[in-house]
């Protein structure tokens, strides 16, 4: 067990005057409950309960009154109740949607009780079979594991700190180079994560890659509506993985025989579980950051160890450059996971952006909305003068700062576009994306 960063989110909710029960929402198996068993260390009482147990989800709908269930549930718990506060964590909530109403009922009529909600399948069933209680519960999304999470649970935690605050000394640039190539080929998803951490055995976390593939795909018959799309959901899930960080196109997909509708609908669904993302571009740059869905988006898996598994593309990264890697595909892939661990908001959506200028094809790799102003993002080595689509972008847009994203030292260089306009060029390493919002505070 190592520490993750959303504890810390955690310990924020719980301190929230208002506060509302909580619905932690994640794929499967990227730690919730691990995570909420370490958190209850906080707190004097601490019931557990899940809801794929016949008896827990019974005696959940045995009543709509929450002041009187409370005291069966530490009795179900073989919990006796101590003065101080009370947490209590329901797991696989989506096998009751009556518990999920109640949830609304403990936050009007036993608001002193912190409660936590979590389910593999939850996301998929919700707006089909449950909708949760609107304004009376939060939401934080949990990703795998960040680089900064690995360097914790690896021995590694010296560096963290002036990687955070973006003052890690250059002297320690090759090291760190290297172990976030082994990061990329380890992935986050935490199992994986603690094994190696233990052993140091790439190789034989080969059996956890198969176990959560084949739980992914055992999950499909629960969550697709209808034969169809199990069969797209199947077949994404057996080759889609290749696809990553490739613009995608729903019609064939991969040479399947499967139209754009059939295909579309499996896409997100998957993209519900938080198994993969639908990354669409903005036109524009400039606010709001609306992104244009009669574009094609671009594929992103939740892991880039499970793709390496899949994709069978492991021994590349012994021979080449991360930014080499897999045509490039191997560093944006990580890119996007680190971007995303920058938010626990649900809600929070990656884009990368096109120029719509007819007979141009400028594309930013990413975007990064911060303190209400876009900056374009490409994950590119080479020289600064080789940036056209950012070079674009800059030209386009009233921003002075562009960032690129490399397996260089960290650097920032006054570049002029074709045009004449100056700015910076943040030439940030991949492994301190996690200090880009800092960096970017200090650079304003």
């Amino acid at each position: 067990m190592f520490e993750r960063a959303v504890e810390k989110e955690l310990m924020r909710w719980s301190t929230y005057k208002y506060r509302k029960p909580l619905v932690l929402r994640g794929a499967r198996q990227v730690g919730k409950t691990t995570i909420v068993t370490r958190f209850a260390q906080n707190f004097e009482n601490f019931l557990s309960l899940n809801l794929e147990k016949r008896a827990a989800k019974e005696l959940f709908e045995s009543s709509d009154e929450v002041k009187k269930l409370l005291p069966m549930l530490f009795l179900y718990c073989n919990v006796p109740q101590k003065e101080g506060k009370t947490l209590l964590f329901i797991d696989e909530i989506q096998n009751s949607p009556h518990t999920v109403v109640l949830l609304r009922y403990f936050y009007e009529e036993l608001p002193e009780i912190y409660v936590i909600a979590a389910g593999s399948l939850l996301e998929t069933m919700l707006d089909k079979h449950i909708s949760l209680p609107v304004g009376r519960v939060d939401y934080m999304a949990l990703s795998p594991c960040s680089f900064v999470e690995f360097l914790q649970a690896t021995g590694e935690s010296r560096f963290v700190e002036p990687i955070l605050d973006g003052s890690l000394p250059p002297v320690f640039h090759e090291e760190l180079a290297q172990i976030f190539k082994t990061f990329s080929l380890v992935g986050g998803m935490p199992e994986a994560v603690a094994q190696y951490a233990e052993n140091h055995d790439i190789v034989s976390l080969q059996r956890i890659y198969n176990q959560l593939l084949n739980s992914y795909k055992s999950d499909v018959e629960k969550y697709a509506a209808n034969k169809t799309e199990a069969e797209v959901i199947r077949y994404i899930l057996d080759y889609g993985w290749t696809f990553a960080g490739e613009a995608i196109t729903f019609g064939g997909f991969g040479g399947s025989p499967y139209k754009a509708r059939e295909t579309g609908e499996a896409f997100r669904t998957l993209q519900k579980a938080m198994l993969l993302a639908l990354v669409y571009p903005l036109t524009s740059v400039q606010m709001p950051a609306v992104a244009n869905l009669k574009r094609q988006p671009k594929l992103f898996w939740l892991d880039a160890g499970l793709i390496n598994h899949v994709a069978k593309i492991r021994k590349e990264y012994l021979h080449s450059d991360l930014m080499d890697t897999w045509r490039g595909k191997a560093a944006e892939q990580m890119a996007y996971q680190e971007l995303k661990t920058l938010s626990f908001d649900v809600g929070e959506k990656q884009h990368f952006w096109v120029r719509t200028k007819r007979g141009s094809n400028a594309e930013a790799d990413f975007v990064y909305v911060f303190d209400g102003t876009i900056f374009p993002i490409e994950v590119k080595s080479g020289h600064n003068a080789h940036l056209k689509s950012l070079h674009q972008f800059m030209d386009e847009s009233n921003v002075d700062i562009g960032i690129r994203f490399w397996t260089n030292k960290f650097s920032i260089d006054e570049v002029k576009t074709i045009n004449g306009k100056i700015f910076k060029l943040l030439n940030l390493p991949l492994y301190m994306i996690t200090a880009l919002p800092k960096v970017l505070k200090k650079m304003a």
